[in-house]
């Protein structure tokens, strides 16, 4: 249901959507079904897809992930395209090259999209619990290859229902280590610190903690050199020819950081496969279509670990983040870092209430415009705001634009996994909790500073902290009109579950405790 949350109320409806999108109650409606085949693509829909699969794991089930789109011949890439209103507004081009771009972004119909976002990130992290067959993610939509995987796919789940193997027995705690790990080495979208948890939970097996994913970013290096990293960025589909999740795993099993024994879907273990996988004539024949297409060397899209880059996200703390927010480190730009990997800003708040209030400033060239070394404060929005939005429309054209230079972002809501930069999300305790990112003014001081190799940082407001503690919260803060009745329960269900670092998921038992 793509436009489910454009039919249901404000952008604010898009997280919540992916709880309307489980097709569990599908499934149980069919009393006789021997095993379930899930077919899924998108950033909501496929971890919805996978939290269903992972419900129902008493049956034998198997994902078929959609697969990616092509890059364009004419056009630009699916993430700097989304910029042109940015790009229109400063005079940077024109309205004929801003509409005929916008048209020609997808090389091919169907599919996630050209970079490393959400979508292509839970497609790897499917491949690497185990639920999709090995070299599954990230093939063309549509493709013969992707038609053969599907066919595959079919006949693995029949072997499954044969052996009469549930999908719980391959969900394990082993197979969510694998995915900690692939995701730090891909570069992978900071959206899946809520998705794999919700997977966990629906598993029944123990959510990923903060203090997983930092331990494991600690120890795995990215090796991938997609969009939107960089620092060449590669599409999805150049990754996948590059051997993809497998080609990865295999530097990964060299440093001993993956659990090889971990059940799959094929029917072998991860170790079986990737001992496949090593000597196949699939990975000689991808590979050398890579070269012969594009004229690109496979080991520079994966790279060996000799030249691997810093992992991939830093979890900060400070006086205005006390329960902690994230950034996806891999990506802030390398002439904004020192000769040691520190980013380090100081520059002065600009608040915002709405994203539609930061987008306009963005846009403008009057007196109301942004300018150089603010701080974006995007406030509010929260699940309780606004149903936790992602922001991508501020952090594109910060990117792409000219007005992006020297800014830096700060928000309770959260991030399209293409989003780069010196941009901290999922900021705790939110605005509308009462808390410090609430209580900011345009004008105050802030200090932001990220390790990119020690992954550790913090976001500090300078000025007198006993005035600032004292403020109420800011005038133009409340939480949004337009939120529908469910989405306002649904924010108020997962806050008291674990909230947006527990998956923003429904614990029942807990619910029912507090009730």
């Amino acid at each position: 249901t793509p436009f489910h949350p454009l039919c249901s109320g404000p952008k604010a409806a898009s997280m919540p959507s992916r709880q309307k999108q489980i097709p569990s109650s599908l499934i149980r409606s069919l009393p006789t079904a021997k095993g379930v085949m899930g077919v899924a693509t998108c950033d909501k829909g496929l971890p919805a897809m996978m939290m269903a699969l992972a419900g129902s794991g008493h049956l034998p089930g198997i994902l078929v992930p959609g697969g990616v789109t092509l890059l364009s011949e004419e056009g630009e890439d699916l993430a700097k395209v989304q910029s042109v209103g940015a790009r229109f507004a400063h005079r940077e081009i024109d309205l004929k090259t801003a509409s005929e771009t916008a048209c020609r972004s997808c090389g091919s119909p169907g599919g996630g999209c050209q970079f490393l976002g959400t979508a292509a990130t839970t497609q790897v992290i499917a491949e690497a619990l185990g639920m999709s067959l090995p070299h599954a993610a990230l093939i063309p939509s549509g493709s013969a290859a992707w038609r053969d995987m599907a066919r595959r796919s079919a006949v693995a789940l029949m072997e499954m229902t044969a052996g009469q193997t549930p999908l719980s027995s391959i969900l394990t705690e082993a197979s969510f280590h694998n995915a900690l790990v692939l995701h730090a080495a891909f570069g992978g979208s900071t959206n899946l610190i809520l998705h794999l948890p919700a997977i966990a939970h629906a598993a029944g097996l123990p959510r990923p903690t903060v203090e997983d994913w930092q331990a494991i970013n600690q120890k795995v290096p990215r090796l991938v050199d997609a969009l939107p990293n960089g620092p060449h960025g590669f599409a999805t589909v150049q990754v996948y020819l590059a051997g993809g999740v497998p080609e990865v795993m295999l530097h990964l099993r060299k440093q001993g950081l993956l659990e090889l024994d971990a059940p799959t879907v094929s029917g072998a273990t991860l170790g079986e496969n990737l001992a496949w996988w090593e000597q196949s004539e699939r990975r000689q024949r991808f590979r050398e279509k890579l070269r012969e297409l594009d004229g690109i060397d496979p080991d520079e899209v994966i790279r060996p670990p000799e030249k691997a880059f810093p992992s991939t996200i830093t979890f900060v703390k400070g006086n205005l983040v006390p329960e902690g927010a994230v950034v996806k480190s891999t990506a802030i730009a390398s002439e904004l870092l020192d000769d040691k990997g520190v980013f380090l800003h100081d520059g002065p708040a600009r608040v915002f209430a709405s994203e539609e209030a930061a987008i306009a400033a963005l846009k403008s060239t009057g007196e109301d415009r942004v300018r150089e070394g603010e701080v974006l404060v995007l406030a509010g929005l929260g699940p309780v705001g606004a149903g936790m939005p992602e922001t991508y429309q501020v952090t594109s054209a910060l990117r792409y634009s000219s007005v992006g230079k020297n800014l830096a972002v700060l928000t309770d809501g959260r991030f399209s996994g293409v989003s780069t930069g010196p941009c901290l999300g999922h900021a705790s305790p939110e605005a509308l909790a009462g808390r410090p990112i609430g209580k900011l003014r345009d004008g105050d001081p802030i200090r932001i500073r990220i390790d990119t190799r020690q992954l550790v940082g913090t976001v500090e407001f300078l000025g007198d902290l006993e005035e600032f503690h004292a403020r109420p919260t800011h005038p133009d803060l409340a939480p949004d009109p337009r939120l529908p009745d469910d989405t306002r329960l649904w924010a108020a269900l997962q806050n008291a579950s674990g909230g947006s670092w527990g998956g923003c998921v429904y614990d029942v038992d807990e619910i029912l405790r507090r009730l």
